[in-house]
């Protein structure tokens, strides 16, 4: 049975839940796979001369930004290697050849016991604003201080940073794409001090290089949240997404398995994938895309699933008015053992045979005439693929599922409560009457 499900801010968590589950789908029991090395986290700060601006919760940025690091720094889990680096802390004169060599690895990446985090504290508190911004050298320092010969570890880069890079042509956007060519298992997710257009253009390049994200941050609260956050989640990664690219039309459309991948789509554009469901199993999908630029109001995302000869099967839709910058929706389809389709049956008559959905993901976004429309918008697509329900009816139950018994609780209460009434209204009448 068909049904369409909206999935709004919830998306997001079925992403995340997807791709957790993603990851303990072999074959081999969770005991008895191999423990994970341990994951490395860098804190990357900028500690250039613009850091003393006073405009965080009435206090300077570098204050705002030790204030951050001493409160991650006691809740970073033990089993995570931490080391902080830093860019323009040290030199303070004019010669751009050496302001753009101004980075050092402040605190070696380790894993941090109650003397380590002491030791980095103290670190952090003798920083001072002084110099350049040289990103993209930080970065290629960053990234040599986190390889080794573990090929399965998980490695990322936090960069806060309240400014462009100074240090061109060295382009940091190009150091990160470098990085991430190099296939390291190395993300780098980048925090915005200042509302500025180009700063957040370069910071949002830098991170998209590398599957990582950009956070635009005003409050001493929100960077020290989104800073643990971020460790957190190195200490407990889900699975990287996969870059693909959609096509046109169905037929010339990408192979995807279950998986996390993302895309880039254009303003108001059609986008194809195919996925193989075999009987019995049930497709789950999701797609959340992001509105990563000012756009116009009134807009929306369309996952539509379709069979190869183009009868729609289930879609799910979603519509925003710019109050928010991700947008999603999902859908479910199961594939019944036998449905009675003479198209799913095997060359031999016999059992079904499986059967290739088309994904189909479009949107109806715009842009004002004054913003760039490429790239494309950033799509992320969950797909996943589980056993079906016995009955369709534990599916569907005509797009009510579980609310069942509401609706009954709802019926039954406006009954009740309609008999009472009239009972109420007839004894008052009643007893009007008589007096």
């Amino acid at each position: 049975m068909i049904t369409r499900q909206r999935l709004a801010a919830g998306a997001l968590a079925l992403l995340a839940a997807l791709s957790a589950g993603l990851g303990t789908a072999g074959p081999a029991a969770a005991d008895d796979e191999p423990a994970q090395p341990s994951p490395k986290v860098e804190l990357v700060l900028d500690v250039s001369g613009s850091m003393r601006a006073r405009d965080i919760d009435g206090k300077s940025r570098m204050a705002a930004a030790k204030q951050a690091f001493n409160e991650v720094l006691d809740a970073t889990p033990d089993e995570v290697q931490l080391g902080i680096r830093t860019l323009g802390a040290n030199y303070r004169g004019d010669d751009r050849k050496t302001g753009c060599k101004d980075t050092e690895l402040l605190y070696p990446v380790a894993e941090l016991d109650q003397a380590g985090r002491t030791d980095a504290k103290t670190a952090v508190a003798t920083l001072a604003p002084t110099g350049w911004t040289p990103i993209g050298p930080t970065l290629l320092k960053a990234a040599d201080d986190l390889k080794d010969d573990n090929a399965e570890r998980s490695r990322r880069i936090v960069l806060i940073s309240d400014g462009e890079d100074t240090c061109q042509p060295l382009d940091p956007c190009e150091v990160a794409r470098k990085i991430a060519a190099e296939g390291i298992h190395l993300t780098i997710d980048t925090l915005g001090l200042v509302p500025d257009a180009k700063t957040r253009d370069q910071l949002s390049c830098i991170a998209e290089a590398t599957g990582g994200t950009y956070t635009s941050v005003r409050h001493t609260d929100e960077l020290s949240g989104r800073v643990k956050q971020l460790v957190d989640r190195a200490a407990d990664p889900v699975a990287a997404p996969a870059a693909t690219e959609g096509a046109a039309r169905c037929s010339e459309a990408p192979q995807l398995k279950a998986g996390v991948y993302t895309d880039r789509e254009k303003f108001g554009e059609h986008r194809w994938y195919r996925v193989d469901v075999e009987p019995g199993q049930e497709l789950r999908a999701s797609v959340s895309v992001g509105a990563d630029r000012a756009v116009n109001q009134d807009y929306g995302v369309l996952l539509r699933a379709s069979t190869t000869h183009g009868r729609e099967i289930v879609r799910g839709s979603e519509a925003g008015d710019g109050r928010t910058d991700v947008i999603s929706t999902g859908l479910r389809y199961p594939k019944p053992e036998d449905d009675g389709d003479g198209d799913d049956e095997g060359a031999d008559g016999g059992e079904a045979a499986g059967e290739t959905v088309c994904l189909q993901v479009s949107n109806s976004f715009s842009a004002p005439s004054s913003v760039k429309t490429t790239p494309g918008l950033p799509v992320e697509l969950a797909v996943d693929l589980v056993d079906a329900p016995d009955e369709a009816s534990d599916v569907a139950s005509f797009g009510l599922g579980n609310g069942w018994w509401l609706l009954g609780a709802l019926i039954l209460t406006g009954f009740v409560a309609g008999l009472v009434w009239g009972w109420v209204s007839r004894w008052r009448f009643a007893v009007w009457r008589t007096n």
